[in-house]
């Protein structure tokens, strides 16, 4: 049974590394808000922009999925950069823009720019809304059984 429902920021060439990888990290490599996820709660990664340096505006839900049995970890990424990971099972999924979406994502609401709500790079939001981000990106299916399916 998922219990949490997270929102990563990060660019979509993050986005697209860590589906690869099949991993997540969050907030430059952070342990603390990994630790806080457990494995079977769901995951969606937001990308403002394309790359993490600039780059055209996203704007869009660029991965979904669900953490992976397992503990945070650090990687080696060298010149002393060792940011924490945590193992995701990504459904497959295409990017869903979120202008579409604005009006109907409760966790956007009651601030006066949306794009606040994701400054902090992680954000636990309610379970409707991930399930309308999971219809958005053609994962519907994957998130429909997820209360008696195992992750």
């Amino acid at each position: 049974m998922i219990e949490n429902f997270w929102c990563v920021t990060a660019s979509a060439d993050h986005a697209a590394r860590g589906l690869v990888e099949g991993i997540v990290q969050a907030c430059h490599g952070k342990a603390a808000p990994l630790q806080r996820m457990r494995p079977g709660d769901g995951v969606v990664i937001y990308a403002p922009r394309e790359t993490r340096m600039g780059g055209a505006p996203f704007q869009a839900f660029a991965a979904i999925g669900r953490i992976a049995p397992g503990a945070a970890w650090q990687a080696d990424m060298g010149g002393g950069f060792l940011p924490w990971r945590r193992r995701v099972r990504w459904e497959p999924s295409h990017p869903a823009p979120i202008r579409p979406l604005l009006d109907q994502l409760a966790f956007l609401r009651g601030h006066q720019s949306w794009g606040m709500a994701f400054r902090y790079g992680l954000c636990r939001i309610p379970q409707q809304d991930f399930q309308m981000i999971a219809r958005a990106m053609g994962a519907e299916q994957a998130f429909a059984l997820a209360e008696d399916a195992p992750y």
